[in-house]
């Protein structure tokens, strides 16, 4: 069709046909989905909707215009969105179309979203249409845009303490703006709900506050006496008003204000003896307060001036202690302990503990006299002095230690030691010479320990003209030396006297000494060397340091001599530490004397300026020497046996101790074994934690004693007797008097055994013998232990000729035991007694024995038929005997039978005798049991072989028989 385009039909159909034209354009997906560029959304880690800025809107030009208001116009697929695409890996949101026609959309998430593990995600979003036609051809999609998601927190967490625990320190007396700082996390992801906004401390009623920060201060000043630790407790809130999940513990220390001090030991310090080695001071440290030290010097003193002479050492006597040292011949001890042997001290008062020394008092009216030919000491010879001294204060008058001066007429001082205002002087006056110059006569000695009131040991060297001496193992020169003319010529003997010195032309004593002595010695003709003395003197105990390699050369330690005392000295503090750490406690006698030792600790302390300027206060503690266990010194073997006159009276005389033991055993408790507490049923009784047992130990002695027990010694006719060979060969001396004999000198047991085993005793004139009691005593450490008293009971046996004499010693062993037999209780009876009272004849004995001398004299014609007759009757009695011959106890009394074979009568004199004796009531206990068995028992009696073999076993009565 034509249509003009003038007229009006025309013009609308034109109008149509644009129309139409516009409709089939628009059925052409001809422009792209257009969406924002960026997009900003947030969501909450609850929650799955996502709120964008702007919204999520897809333009399409596509979709038709309202051109006006005639026309509807209805909506294409070309023009509508049907979707969103998200790009990205592990996008944890989807977009959702609402509105295809107007492009609307959402975002979501698709599953719990966790803003601890990320809190911000960045993707891109694309919006795409329908396409063209049903089938969506020619699809369409817009630009990528950004979009940038925050997820919100939700205060699901609770702060959390960093620490399990806080510790502070803080100084009495001080105010700190801040102690300590405590502080909690929390593992939200926001800022709100993962600060801490406070802090609280819970425990009331503290002086200490806690601010925001989690600081702690103290709200007043602290004091050690009041409280030395506070604990609190402390909490903590988030911002989201969070309570932390659990509460902390806080503990504060009060330190009381620095004081420069020895800081970290004991006081008091256990020591057990025979430990060794015990470190005094294994954790202290010096506080020096932060000063900058330069130089440390620290004493530490071990004070053992109350222990014996003045520390603990050996108390063996003074001889055998020079023996131990070296000096072995020559040495006179003139202040022995009092002993049979050795009497002439027994007046002074002494020690009586012997738990560290024999010491004696002298008090100014009291001195003693040596007895004549003990010290036979010549001038013109070297001698040597040695005394342990305790004296003080000085006094004005002259205190004599020991003197040689005239016994008679004269009061003339040939030679004497004494001191006198503090000074130690020694008197020498020469023998009378050809000529008569001045010679050295006294030599001075200005000593401050010869008042101090403390044990010294001094050792006088005199090889004259000089003289030296040796105070405490150092040695003095003398700061005055006088001269004088010799003695004149004089045959008057001399005194020596102790603690005072004997005036002979007035008959007393005079310059009485004030004080203590003890060990007081003189060795002639030799000098003692320094290392007899520095023995003599060394302590038993005292401190002792070993230091390691990487500490000995940072630090200077030196000793006094007898290692009482130590001086450390250094200018590194920790190197200083270690040493003083290393510093132990040592005692080496095997039973030390128990008790205190102080411990004093004396420091100085300088810094740059070499001045003090840290003031160390003194340190003391103590050492506990704890009881030791103490030896018991037991004595065993025979203790009653006889022998012939004739063996008493031969050259070898009777041994005393022939199978003696000397045993020393200690006992200590220890725990009971469970085991064995079971065994023994202690199940019963659960106090019994411990038991005792007892171990034999070995240590040495020092003197054993034998004693008579009854009458003395008659020097006449009896004595006691030992090898004098093996004494020298164990280095031991023996002292014998009319009461016994001294073995003394420091030796093994073992050797006191083989020396006592040969001691004998011998007698010339045995007819009025008939036993004999002897007591043995050892002790070691000059008394401190002591053994047992073993007695020794020795019967003589009588015989009248050597058949009597031989069937006596064969039939002997009959009434012994052994000693290991001694348990045997013979209650009621007293077992010489018993010997003497078994041979007691009766006095139907005695009538016979007169009928049967007057028979042997006057009938001699029928002495044959007598004889036949006795010996048909004795057969049939000793047939009898050997089945009913029981000892009744009751009076143990044997009755001999006098019609023995002829050979063993007695001629008619003896008979004579015996019956006087008998008559007399006395002389009954003079009989011995041996003799009486012997005439009995012959036929009966052992072979020789094993009656030598009995009687090395102790001899008792034989209990197989007796009757109860």
């Amino acid at each position: 069709m034509r249509v003009r385009g003038n007229t009006p039909f025309a013009s609308a159909v034109g109008l149509v046909l644009g129309l139409l034209c516009a409709v089939e354009a628009a059925k052409v997906n001809k422009h792209k989905p257009w969406i924002e560029t960026t997009y900003h959304g947030i969501v909450t880690e609850n929650d799955d909707k996502v709120l964008l800025d702007p919204p999520l809107i897809a333009l399409d030009k596509d979709a038709p215009l309202r051109y006006a208001e005639s026309f509807e116009v209805t909506l294409t697929e070309e023009g509508e969105i049907c979707g969103f695409r998200i790009h990205g890996q592990n996008v944890p949101f989807e977009a959702v179309v609402l509105d295809k026609s107007t492009g609307e959309g959402v975002l979501r998430a698709k599953d719990k979203l966790d803003c601890e593990l990320q809190k911000e995600h960045t993707f891109t979003i694309q919006a795409y249409d329908c396409g063209e036609g049903p089938d969506g051809t020619n699809m369409k999609k817009s630009h990528k845009a950004t979009v940038h998601i925050q997820v919100n927190d939700i205060n699901e967490y609770a702060p959390v303490f960093k620490e399990k625990s806080y510790k502070a320190t803080v100084i009495e007396g001080k105010k700190y703006d801040s102690i300590l700082k405590v502080e909690a996390v929390d593992a939200d992801c926001s800022f709100q709900f993962s600060q801490i906004c406070n802090y609280e401390i819970v425990t009331p009623d503290v002086p200490f506050t806690v601010d925001k920060d989690g600081f702690i201060k103290n709200t007043e000043k602290l004091s050690y006496g009041k409280e030395r630790m506070y604990k609190l407790t402390v909490t903590a809130y988030d911002c989201g008003k969070n309570r932390a999940s659990e509460d902390v513990l806080v503990k504060i220390s009060v330190k009381p204000t620095c004081k420069p001090s020895w800081q970290g030991f004991n006081k008091r310090i256990e020591y057990e003896p025979g430990t060794g080695s015990l470190a005094l001071f294994p954790s202290m440290h010096l506080e020096t307060c932060d000063e900058p030290i330069t130089s440390i010097r620290a004493n530490i003193e071990l004070e053992t001036n109350h222990i014996g002479k003045g520390c603990d050492r050996d108390t063996y006597s003074e001889k055998s202690l020079h023996k131990l040292c070296g000096a072995s011949t020559g040495t006179v001890e003139l202040l022995p302990a009092p002993s049979s042997a050795a009497n002439w001290t027994v007046g002074l008062p002494t020690d009586n503990g012997h738990d560290s020394d024999q010491v004696f008092e002298f008090n100014g009216t009291q001195a003693i006299k040596v007895p004549e030919g003990m010290v036979s000491t010549s001038l013109k010879e070297p001698f040597t002095i040695s005394v342990w001294m305790r004296h003080g204060p000085g006094a004005h008058e002259k205190e004599t230690i020991l003197c040689n001066s005239d016994k008679t007429e004269m009061n003339r001082h040939h030679y004497s030691l004494y001191v006198h205002n503090c000074r130690l002087i020694m008197l020498l006056r020469q023998d009378p010479s050809e000529a008569e110059n001045y010679k050295p006569a006294e030599f001075h000695w200005k000593l401050d320990q010869a008042c101090d009131k403390e044990w010294h040991h001094y050792v006088l060297n005199i090889e004259f003209p000089t003289v030296s001496l040796f105070v405490d193992g150092t040695t003095f020169e003398p700061f005055l030396v006088t001269e004088d003319y010799p003695l004149h010529s004089s045959k008057i003997e001399s005194q020596l006297t102790i603690g005072a010195c004997w005036q002979g032309g007035n008959a007393k004593m005079a310059q009485f000494f004030r004080g203590n002595l003890a060990g007081l010695m003189i060795r002639s003709g030799k000098l003692e060397n320094k290392k007899v003395i520095d023995c003599l003197y060394t302590c038993k105990e005292g401190l002792d340091v070993q230091l390691p390699e990487e500490i000995a050369s940072a630090v200077k330690v030196e000793f006094n001599p007898n290692q009482s005392s130590l001086t450390v000295e250094g200018d590194d503090i920790d190197a200083f530490d270690k040493v003083m750490q290393h510093i132990s406690y040592l005692n080496s006698r095997q039973f030390p004397t128990p008790g205190i030792r102080h411990l004093r600790i004396s420091t100085t302390v300088k810094c740059f300026n070499e001045e003090s300027c840290v003031s160390v206060p003194d340190a003391e503690g103590y050492v506990m020497v704890l009881q030791p266990e103490e030896p018991k010194i037991s004595l065993s073997g025979i203790d009653h046996f006889a022998r012939s006159a004739a063996e008493f009276e031969s050259q070898e005389g009777v041994t005393l101790f022939p199978e003696l033991r000397i045993v020393s055993t200690i006992t200590r408790e220890v725990e009971a074994d469970a085991e064995s507490e079971a065994a023994e049923g202690t199940d019963d009784d659960p106090t019994v934690q411990e038991t005792v047992v007892s171990e034999e130990i070995m240590h040495n002695l020092d003197t054993c004693e034998v004693s008579v027990v009854g009458d003395e010694l008659d020097g006449e006719h009896e004595g006691l007797e030992v090898d004098m060979s093996q004494l020298q060969q164990h280095s031991l001396e023996m002292s014998s008097s009319n009461l016994g004999l001294v073995i003394t000198g420091v030796n093994t047991m073992a050797n006191y055994e083989q020396v006592l085993h040969l001691i004998r005793y011998k007698n010339w004139h045995t007819e009025a013998l008939f036993d004999r009691k002897f007591k043995l005593v050892c002790s070691e450490l000059n008394g401190r232990y002591i053994s047992n008293d073993f007695k020794v009971e020795v019967n003589v046996i009588h015989t009248a000729n050597p058949v009597e004499q031989a069937n006596n010693a064969m039939v002997q062993p009959n009434f012994i035991n052994p000693v290991h037999h001694a348990s045997l209780d013979l209650s009621g009876h007293n077992l010489v007694n018993a010997h003497q009272a078994s041979v007691v004849p009766s006095a139907a004995t005695i009538v016979i024995v007169v009928c049967v001398s007057f028979l042997v004299f006057m009938i001699i014609l029928g002495v044959f038929r007598v004889r036949a007759a006795h010996q048909g009757t004795m057969r049939d009695q000793e047939s009898g005997k050997e089945n009913e011959m029981d000892w009744d106890d009751s009076a143990l009394t044997i009755t001999v039978n006098p019609m023995e074979t002829y050979e063993d009568q007695h001629s008619s004199e003896e008979e004579e005798e015996e019956e006087e004796e008998s008559e007399d009531g006395e002389e009954e206990d003079d009989i011995t049991s041996a003799e009486s068995e012997s005439s009995e028992d012959e036929e009966g009696a052992e072979p020789e072989d094993q009656q030598a073999a009995s009687r090395q076993q102790q001899l008792e009565w034989d209990d197989s028989t007796l009757t109860y």
